[in-house]
């Protein structure tokens, strides 16, 4: 017998007791962000390792460390995708979106992938959904995305979630501050740990979000980038504040919020809940203006990814349950077996889920299955009702038990997949 075979660390299955739980988180957001006239896009896995590690920054943690890289039989570099903004941006400059001068409004969901350490919320493995606003660089979109965000926490019924904003600056603005920051940096540098040491010599600005206790010890006085913007930069801050307040979004401004990728500047939004601990952030994401200049075009956007396993673990589960089937089709003859799948395919033609014994056991080893599964309903048909044109319905809640009619009982059916149309 050959040795088992077991998943790779990082990569783990979503078993169906958690799957629709993905499917429902997903199919909210979808429902919620065309709300806003958001249009799904759907994004390859694999690209060319150049558009991130041009997109996203050399100097980045992801592309040093995380990004899975592999060459193609051809010899080009090819990386599974780390996080999709960089793979939107591109899609958006290939299909020529720009040329109408129009904003455009896409959102994502698939599987990214980074070769990080896993924990609780936290694979190698993980799943994302996504929404980009590309073409406007104004403060009325940067709002509306939080917005946006917000009240999809509302929806998902999550109250304890809290919006965090600051402004990165532009590529005016921000290189007096890195002078700054460096300074800074320098004078506390025997308190860092060695992951900042390193970052400040490569990406300064990511000393910031360290989580360790002693560097948030050694920042205490630290320079923050909202005291060195440029006029353009302070009045944008002030739109995007000022509408969120007239919306009646609640947000804390935080001089400490950075993000890990080169391509981010002005608003950066996170999205935090202290439940999931140290690394608490369910959604983050922020404007991105000189993203399209790396890859080949030169349009604004802004954005957010949102993690699907920590917006999982933060919810409220007591509904809705796992759907399970509205009728279990029990034969109680080898004669029948062929005709409970006929029904049950009428059955699911109005569109009501029906369940089948496809292993040929005993009608009373079919109750058993019915009752597990938590089916109300059992259609049970024998030699006896195939003679006579009916079908013996039982019904668990109740335990009450009647033959009817075959034609009475599809009658019934249409009457209900009528009404699940109408609900729909």
């Amino acid at each position: 017998m050959h040795k088992a075979i077991k998943a790779i660390r990082g990569f783990s299955d979503v078993p169906t007791e958690d799957a629709w739980k993905y499917t429902y988180i997903e199919n909210c957001a979808r429902r919620h962000f065309q709300l806003y006239g958001y249009r799904e896009i759907r994004l390859p896995v694999l690209e060319y390792t150049e558009l991130f590690s041009r997109g996203i920054g050399e100097a980045t943690d992801i592309v040093e460390k995380e990004m899975y890289t592999f060459p193609d039989r051809k010899g080009r570099s090819l990386t599974l995708r780390p996080e999709g903004t960089a793979s939107a941006m591109r899609a958006y400059l290939e299909r020529g979106w720009h040329s109408n001068g129009a904003l455009s409004k896409l959102f994502y969901s698939g599987p990214m992938f980074r070769h990080e350490r896993p924990q609780k919320g936290r694979y190698r493995q993980f799943y994302q959904l996504g929404l980009e606003a590309i073409g406007h660089g104004g403060p009325l979109v940067d709002a509306e995305v939080v917005d946006l965000l917000y009240r999809f926490f509302l929806r998902m019924d999550v109250q304890d979630v809290r919006i965090l904003l600051n402004s990165l600056g532009c590529e005016d603005c921000r290189p007096g501050f890195r002078d700054k920051l460096l300074v800074f940096l320098g004078s506390v540098s025997d308190r860092l740990c060695s992951n900042c040491r390193r970052r400040t010599q490569t990406n300064p600005l990511r000393v910031l979000d360290c989580k360790v206790p002693t560097c948030q010890e050694a920042l205490t006085g630290v320079p923050v980038m909202v005291d060195s913007l440029c006029d353009e930069c302070r009045d944008h801050f002030s739109g995007v504040c000022r509408t969120l307040d007239g919306l009646e979004v609640p947000y804390t401004v935080d001089p400490r919020i950075v993000r890990g990728l080169d391509y981010y500047s002005r608003t950066a939004i996170e999205a935090v809940c202290d439940r999931l601990g140290s690394q608490n952030a369910v959604a983050a994401g922020g404007r991105y203006d000189g993203l399209a200049r790396q890859i080949g075009g030169d349009v604004p956007g802004i954005g957010f990814a949102l993690g699907v396993e920590r917006l999982k673990l933060i919810m409220k589960w007591d509904s809705p349950a796992p759907p399970v089937p509205d009728y279990y089709l029990a034969g109680a003859t080898p004669d029948a077996r062929i005709p409970v799948m006929k029904l049950a395919d009428q059955i699911r033609g109005f569109g009501i889920r029906a369940e089948v014994d496809l292993e040929e056991r005993s009608l009373k080893a079919q109750m058993r299955r019915a009752n597990r599964m938590s089916v109300h309903k059992v259609v049970i048909i024998g030699d006896d009702e195939l003679s006579r044109g009916t079908v013996t319905l039982k019904d668990f809640s109740s335990n009450k038990q009647e033959e009817i009619s075959r034609d009475n009982f599809l009658a019934g059916l249409i009457r209900t997949g009528e009404n699940l149309k109408g609900a729909e």
